[in-house]
């Protein structure tokens, strides 16, 4: 047989190993749960992040090391005037619905009942000293542009972030976590610090684009904190463009999501948008409730809530009010012609932002994935199919040298995955041992 030369495109790349280096004192691997701003907006007696304790023995038992968390920065060291309330914050949720209940009640992420207060700071500190005692690290992000601040019965956390004018954002933010990382300095919680986003999703909240200043600020914040990994997140990178997201982060912490028949089920029944004519449209009203009230009848949060979340009114109805097993059933019966595409695309997606992180020489991590957002109560993605994404996902990223992952954004105590606890050990061993 005669050899021939193809070229250097047949030289396959060496990938072993990690992307880019992490500090030596941190595991090899992050299996990571996303607790997000839920650790104290579901703290109220009797719920999921009541006992800080018990949540962390909880994540260490399924095979976790590392939680990430909305350390709420701002709020707590953002020098805006809101010490009084970060000592005592009100959750409320998205608040008391027109008919009864509370509006994000079989919404996930937003079934907040609300109804108590909290020393957001405090917290913090106790929540430190329980990653400690169940040897836990923490990733510390902020979702305060995007979500957090909807869940205090006040507007004040709101407006003060809002007064920020929009080419300040950012400095804000890095002097908030400056003051943070020296209040963790002080009550000696650095080494649980795995990496500090100076805010998730930038491109999915009320902030500029990273390279308007953000980059810059995480530059900034590094050089303050050169022991640290500090960056900021994308909800969806631009993955056919990686060239365009900003050199000078600390680490690839982007998002791996996959709609494709998700995708193709929201459009058809309009639950993202916001003023729509005829919402809820007769495909909506087919998967709906038979007790569901009109919209006008429900009514919706405050304006000033809605103001300060990425959610329409339409999605809180909308899943509020939907009918998950005819959700669910539409899900699996769609799904066949989107299997391949789905499993390529969250593929394709973890080795780009992987190739990025190796060309930059940072380490890489998946904080969320796979599907994307569904009902509280939907079983699509934590069924046989959302799994079996997740895992590829998983694997996927372990072979391309990424650093930390999420089995999947919903494995975490305030959504029902977090009781497919055996499934959880078994990815999570699978990225914890990975080499």
């Amino acid at each position: 047989m005669t050899e021939r030369y193809l070229g250097s495109g047949t030289v396959a790349e060496d990938t072993a190993g990690l992307t880019g280096p992490v500090p030596a004192h941190l595991p090899g691997r992050l299996a990571i749960t996303l607790w997000d701003f839920s650790w104290y907006t579901r703290a109220g007696d009797g719920d999921v992040y009541a006992d800080l304790d018990a949540a962390c023995a909880a994540a260490a038992d399924r095979g976790y090391n590392a939680i990430r968390i909305c350390a709420a920065p701002l709020l707590l060291f953002g020098g805006l005037g809101l010490d009084d309330l970060a000592e005592d914050l009100e959750i409320e949720g998205l608040g008391p619905a027109a008919t009864g209940g509370y509006y994000g009640r079989r919404t996930r992420w937003y079934d907040t009942p609300g109804g108590y207060r909290v020393d957001l700071r405090s917290r913090l500190a106790d929540l430190f000293t329980a990653a400690r005692r169940h040897g836990l690290v923490l990733i510390l992000a902020s979702w305060e542009y995007q979500q957090s601040p909807s869940f205090a019965a006040s507007p004040r956390w709101f407006e003060a972030l809002d007064a920020v004018p929009l080419e300040e954002r950012y400095r804000v933010l890095a002097d908030a976590w400056d003051r943070m990382l020296d209040w963790i300095d002080a009550h000696g919680f650095r080494d649980l610090v795995a990496l500090v986003e100076l805010h998730n999703e930038v491109d999915f909240s009320l902030l500029p684009a990273l390279a308007d200043g953000g980059a810059r600020e995480v530059r900034r914040l590094r050089q303050r904190h050169p022991d640290l990994l500090i960056t900021a997140s994308y909800g969806k990178p631009p993955h056919l463009a990686m060239h365009q997201v900003p050199g000078g982060l600390g680490a690839a912490q982007f998002h791996v999501y996959s709609y494709g028949v998700l995708d193709a089920l929201q459009q058809r029944i309009d639950i993202r948008s916001e003023g729509s004519a005829d919402f809820p449209n007769p495909a909506l009203r087919a998967l709906l409730l038979p007790d569901a009230p009109e919209p006008a009848e429900y009514g919706r949060p405050a304006d000033w809530k809605l103001r300060a979340t990425v959610v329409t009114d339409q999605m809180i109805y909308g899943y509020d009010w939907v009918d998950v097993a005819a959700w669910d059933a539409w899900l699996n019966e769609a799904y066949p012609p989107y299997a391949e595409v789905m499993r390529r695309e969250i593929e394709s997606r973890v080795i780009a932002i992987a190739a990025w992180a190796r060309w930059q020489g940072v380490p890489a991590l998946v904080g969320e994935g796979w599907v994307g957002y569904t009902p509280l109560h939907g079983t699509f993605e934590e069924g046989e199919i959302g799994r079996s994404l997740a895992e590829h996902g998983i694997r996927t990223a372990l072979a391309a040298g990424v650093w930390g992952v999420v089995p999947c954004s919903n494995a975490a105590p305030h959504h029902p995955m977090w009781q497919l606890d055996d499934w959880q050990r078994t990815v999570n061993a699978l990225v914890r041992d990975a080499r």
